[in-house]
């Protein structure tokens, strides 16, 4: 009769990490297992479900928004939400990948959008098949993107980002004095290239406006490129190529001490990246029939960089989810009425999550409304044009007795207080405790000033300056962005 032995206490698994093991990585599944309540359990629930699932999800959701909202501009933010989307998970195989700092991207996309209207207008009198030409361009792009990384295969950071800067001006060169080349008009100039054919599928012209509305249609077929590319990506990204490009990222020396073709790998990022880019720049230009250089231009490459920088370079539904975030803020922020909301619950949110319920935000808060008050009072009292005057869209009763807005401002207050505020903003750096507490009453005051007074009446540049601004608080509290892993660093 066999003995029943008590259990091998040493054949347990450690309560801590094993020798050899990296304390932090081995903790992983513990400290996650300690969050509790309603958010530790939706966390579990969301991360049951598979990647395919979360996809199917959002294509879903962006092809119900028609059924939802009717508003033509809404149905065209959407349909340029998911070029952003595109576009930014193009830059993420260079950038998040294969850690290369590629500053000339959307050229590549002007590629694509050009090379599109060449082989699909009256330009050169060439109008092949939507079936052929897209195809086509993909090719054309992802060729240039390995020529423009031919040379600078053997460089990196800095010096990488200044070649690919100099091919974007290139480009941009090239396509607005491109109607005197070699004697050709082969761009368009500045004019750019008019008229050019829709997409056509199963041998019909897909329609881009229906009775002077957007057209669904261009919706759901960038819809379906954002699907194809977002499935392509992921398997590649599971693949050696993927973990390649990735070791690439972490360190290029020692991924070529392990064997790696560094040389081709880095090739082999800025061509797919640059493939995605000339795809996106063919929807780009099929929906409005025309290309112009100035659509390419540096404030572009900005804000696709802002998308992965804020979704977190590297992860896919992070940079998917910027773009959303970043093209919606854009629309917010283009209307003053619009942006004024935003701006001030945007720094409520970001005061509450500074401190917290604790009394020192309840003095902030309160000391900010105080302050206002008195300070539109004294200027009041001692001249009434200072208090008089309007803004763009108008202040409601309360603001309207807060903020100091001057019937006429000076031509020199703007750029003063401005730069006064930035400095204000950087003297709160250099002080802690109580003193930037108090220190950060007339600071907020001053920011309400500077909003009013001289951002609202410049929009254009006011919605970048607004995003920088939320992009840096950002990058302080998280700075591998909203959806970025966290490495651990060996310093």
């Amino acid at each position: 009769m066999s003995e029943i032995l008590p259990p091998d206490d040493s054949l347990e698994e450690p309560a801590g990490p094993a020798i050899g093991k990296d304390e932090w990585v081995a903790r992983h599944g513990e400290r996650r297992s300690q969050r509790a309540g309603w958010i530790g359990e939706a966390e579990e629930r969301l991360m049951r479900m598979p990647w395919w699932g979360w996809l199917v999800v959002f294509c879903a959701a962006f092809a119900l928004l028609p059924a939802v909202a009717h508003s033509s501009y809404v149905q065209r933010v959407a349909f340029e939400t998911v070029l952003y989307m595109l576009l930014a998970l193009g830059l993420n195989v260079v950038v998040g990948w294969g850690g290369l700092l590629d500053l000339g991207y959307v050229a590549f996309y002007g590629i694509g959008a050009y090379s599109y209207a060449l082989l699909s207008s009256d330009k050169l009198g060439i109008h092949l098949p939507t079936v052929i030409v897209v195809p086509l361009v993909v090719i054309i792009g992802a060729i240039a993107g390995f020529l423009v990384g031919l040379p600078s295969r053997r460089l990196v950071g800095d010096y990488l980002a200044i070649v690919t800067l100099f091919f974007l001006f290139l480009f941009l060169t090239v396509a607005t004095n491109g109607d005197q080349l070699f004697g050709h008009d082969v761009t368009g100039g500045a004019n750019g290239i008019l008229n050019i054919d829709p997409f056509e599928i199963f041998s019909q012209a897909l329609a881009v406006e229906h009775q002077g509305a957007f057209a669904v249609g261009y919706l759901y077929v960038a819809l379906a490129f954002f699907a194809v590319v977002y499935l392509a990506l992921h398997f590649v990204n599971d693949s050696r190529t993927g973990r390649a490009w990735r070791s690439l990222r972490e360190d290029s020396l020692a991924a070529e001490a392990m064997g790696m073709p560094v040389n081709m790998i880095k090739l082999m990022a800025f061509s797919f990246g640059a493939a995605v880019a000339a795809l996106t720049g063919t929807l780009f230009a099929s929906l409005n029939a025309s290309v112009f250089p100035l659509t390419f231009s540096f404030p572009l490459l900005i804000t696709v960089y802002t998308m992965v920088i804020l979704g977190g370079q590297g992860n896919m539904p992070g940079v998917v989810v910027g773009a959303v975030i970043v093209s919606v803020l854009l629309e917010l922020l283009r209307d003053a009425g619009d942006a004024r909301p935003l701006l001030y619950v945007f720094v409520v949110a970001a005061l509450v999550f500074a401190f917290g319920r604790t009394p020192k935000l309840a003095i902030v808060l309160g000391g900010t409304i105080v302050f206002g008050f008195i300070a539109h009072a004294v200027a009041g009292a001692i001249d009434e044009s200072w208090t008089s005057g309007e803004t763009t869209s108008g202040l409601n009763s309360a603001l309207s007795n807060w903020v100091i807005v001057p019937e006429h401002l000076a031509t020199w207050v703007g750029p003063v207080t401005y730069i006064g505020l930035i400095c204000a903003a950087l003297g709160l750096t250099l002080v802690k405790g109580w003193w930037r507490v108090i220190g950060l009453i007339p600071t907020l005051y001053l920011a309400a000033f500077v909003w009013e007074n001289v951002l609202l009446a410049q929009p254009d540049a006011t919605r970048y300056i607004v995003l920088g601004a939320m992009l840096i608080v950002l990058m302080v509290l998280r700075p591998n962005g909203l959806f970025g892993e966290r490495r651990v660093e060996i310093i």
